[in-house]
């Protein structure tokens, strides 16, 4: 009998047919998880999941019964509860690495697009209000090379940015992590030090975090107001990292000077949520890893992990290694 396969949410087509071609696969998105009849069903049986967003806590897995290993295709996944799935020896696995790259380029572009005002000015001449040859100074933005550069958070995705910032903008580069980074230091000459002190000092200010009870919140009303009037907050690790109304606040105030969000506290992003009647915040819907290329990368890797689960190997990308017996 061919194993049961949940695939939630997004799974790249080659992949899921692929898939499809060994394993029994049924693909749910846009439902109810806790009542969908088919989905409820299907979990009492499956011997796996693999897909985006699912949360897999005590709830659902009390309903699932055969799993043996959820794949996550992200590299974040607080969407799982890690001391359940540990309880239970339930392998659980995500997909760092092939989107490294990716999702610096998104935080960088979100970086630039705040700092010279491109959406907004995008926007203006599109809605046929440049009607002079040279623009007003009031429309200007600011320089982002031979700025400084704080990072919060320098993980593979943290270096990444920095790469960009001190070899293609001439950015100093400060940091602040658990632990220091004695390559990143070496590499792009970056500075470890205090929160405090990069909040401080920072033109840039990134967050690129992974959402942990520790970070949750990290960045609130006291770490805005820290900050430079004439800085620029990005954020691009989750939503949950910073108080949300704070951030209104400290741009309502004048506190700091833009944002750029690629996550939201809720999302999809209330359409009613104050951050979309700024002009100085440039938003995108979570899509930092969001390319062609990329995603058929993590589905690929995220199918790979599924398998090796599924058949009695060590999946490459275990996020908890004490549940491996092998």
């Amino acid at each position: 009998m061919r194993k049961k396969i949940i695939a939630y949410n997004r799974v790249e087509k080659p992949v899921l047919e692929a898939l499809q071609n060994n394993y029994d696969v049924r693909f749910f998105k846009g439902i109810n998880t806790k009542k969908d009849p088919d989905f409820l069903t299907f979990l009492s049986q499956a011997d796996g999941i693999i897909g985006l967003e699912l949360v897999v806590d005590k709830e659902l897995l009390d309903q699932a019964p055969n799993v043996k290993i959820v794949s996550n295709v992200s590299v974040g996944y607080n969407n799982l509860d890690l001391k359940e799935l540990r309880k239970r020896n339930i392998l659980a696995t995500n997909t760092p690495d092939v989107l490294t790259d990716t999702v610096a380029d998104t935080i960088f572009g979100l970086l630039i697009a705040a700092a010279r005002r491109i959406p907004e000015l995008d926007r203006f001449v599109k809605n046929g209000e440049w009607i002079t040859e040279a623009v007003e100074p009031e429309h200007f933005g600011v320089n982002v090379h031979h700025k400084t550069l704080g990072i919060i958070g320098m993980g593979k995705i943290g270096q990444a940015i920095a790469k960009r910032a001190y070899f293609g903008f001439d950015m100093d580069i400060l940091y602040h992590s658990r632990s220091k980074k004695p390559d990143a230091e070496k590499r792009f000459n970056a500075a470890y030090c205090s929160l405090e002190e990069l909040l401080q000092r920072s033109d840039f200010v990134c967050l690129i975090t992974p959402l942990t009870p520790e970070t949750e919140g990290m960045i609130g009303r006291q770490e805005f107001q820290m900050m430079k009037n004439s800085a620029i907050f990005i954020n691009g690790s989750r939503g949950k990292t910073i108080v949300e109304k704070d951030l209104i606040d400290a741009l309502r105030r004048g506190e700091i000077a833009a944002a750029g969000l690629d996550v939201f506290e809720k999302e999809p992003v209330d359409p009613n949520n104050p951050l979309l009647g700024y002009q100085n915040v440039v938003t995108t819907p979570h899509i930092g890893s969001s390319t062609h290329e990329t995603e058929l990368a993590m589905s690929e890797l995220a199918a790979k992990n599924l398998e090796a689960g599924l058949t009695g190997r060590k999946p490459p990308n275990l996020i908890d290694p004490s549940v491996w017996k092998g």
